[in-house]
């Protein structure tokens, strides 16, 4: 019905949006694939370069997934034809670093100095570019030895046994599953989490395996990769699937991987345990808020040094998490949080990234986040997700903080409080 051509507030369809192009939004995609679908467009229909194109600007978003009137789930769709489309082309080396990128985030870690060189050495990024198809005008997140699962011995988390001992007794309880991205490149984001959580009373066990740590397999459904997907996933299940039978909340910290356990991962053919997973999976604020309303929430907090201006990832959109946040901002004393009405900031995971996709993700961020963030120079941004951060300092030249780092930074001290 068209729906999807609307410019009013909301998400959908932000290649659209910028493109005005009937091939680039969700009716005409659709329309794409139902010709492949009944043969209409020739020899390899459904991996068609026709497909292709008009698949290429999904920025995976989920917004025609909640604002469609039939709800049309582009996102997903583009997953099943990026899994058909490289097993019949093949994978690029780009979408084999991308896709295997929670496999050697350990390695590259330990490397870091290596791994840092092509943002820093004349001409690299030029090369990267030429060679991968990494936009050279990008700096790409930087990495660091002291990831999450290095460091995590500075705070005092509960043990697996402790942690389902503790829920049994009916105290306060909370699993903290960090993801790839924080845990590697935004340590301070998980362990802003854990103080924050510890500070109001929450027993935390940080979810890992042995020899490393736990991935939702996002990056591999992006890059079509949907067996490695599923192993990975399943994985992740098998390991806090018994905190989830025991009513232990799992708590997330990137929207797009703490929502793959409550959307895709229900389609992997992971059985009983991902479903109880995901009725028991919640995003940081989504917990909070939840804890709030049951009056078992509370924090000393100072007041913010300025106004708070959000940014909602658009998974959180697609779920209807975005009130969350406000909700756990407006514990700050005095904090009258302001929500941007925005479509995608258009980083979407490595898509910004990619050297043919740079310009029109710059274009989409410009559509509203970041003449908004400009017109405020004095606020404190908030994002929570790993790409809207980072395209809005590519952008605006401004650091946007996770919500549980700006929470950690406003807490007032216990006395004698060692998790500070």
């Amino acid at each position: 019905n068209g729906h999807c051509r609307k410019f009013d507030a909301g998400t959908m369809c932000p290649s659209y949006r910028v493109t005005r192009d009937e091939q680039h939004v969700t009716r005409g995609r659709a329309n794409t694939l139902r010709m492949a679908l009944s043969g209409q467009l020739g020899k390899d229909d459904f991996t068609s370069p026709a497909v292709r194109d008009a698949m290429d600007l999904c920025v995976g978003c989920k917004g025609c997934k909640r604002e469609c009137p039939t709800g049309v789930d582009m996102a997903r769709m583009k997953i099943e034809f990026t899994a058909h489309y490289k097993a019949r082309h093949g994978h690029t080396l780009r979408d084999k670093l991308v896709g295997n990128l929670p496999a050697y985030a350990d390695v590259a870690s330990r490397w870091s100095w290596l791994a840092n060189l092509r943002n820093s050495v004349p001409g690299a990024a030029a090369l990267t570019e030429k060679v991968l198809g990494f936009a050279s005008a990008r700096q790409l997140p930087k990495w660091r030895r002291d990831t999450f699962w290095r460091t995590q011995g500075a705070f005092p988390f509960a043990s697996a046994t402790d942690t389902l001992a503790a829920a049994a007794r009916g105290d306060k309880v909370a699993v903290l599953f960090v993801d790839t991205f924080n845990g590697t490149f935004e340590t301070e984001n998980a362990l802003a989490a854990a103080r924050v959580l510890a500070a109001a009373g929450y027993t935390l066990h940080a979810a890992r395996k042995s020899g490393g740590h736990l991935c939702c397999g996002r990056t591999y459904l992006s890059a079509g990769m949907v067996d490695q997907a599923r192993e990975t996933a399943r994985e992740l299940v098998d390991t806090l699937a018994p905190f989830a039978r025991q009513g232990v909340p799992i708590v997330g910290l990137e929207p797009s991987c703490l929502l793959t356990l409550r959307d895709e991962a229900l389609v992997l053919g992971l059985g009983e345990a991902a479903t109880t997973l995901a009725a028991n999976a919640f995003l940081f604020e989504e917990f909070i808020a939840r804890e709030i309303k049951a009056q078992r929430f509370a924090l000393a907090l100072k007041p913010a040094p300025g106004p708070l201006l959000v940014h909602g990832h658009c998974h959180q959109k697609a779920f209807g998490a975005v009130s969350p946040i406000l909700d756990v901002l407006r514990l700050i004393p005095g904090a009258k949080p302001e929500l941007i009405e925005t479509s995608c900031c258009g980083m979407a995971g490595s898509f910004g990234y990619e050297a043919e996709h740079h310009a029109v993700s710059l274009q989409m961020a410009e559509a509203a986040l970041l003449p908004a963030i400009r017109r405020a120079p004095e606020a404190i941004v908030v994002a929570d997700g790993t790409s809207c951060r980072h395209q809005i300092a590519d952008g605006a030249q401004r650091e946007a903080l996770h919500v549980a780092r700006l929470l950690e930074q406003l807490l007032i001290p216990a006395q004698g409080d060692r998790t500070q």
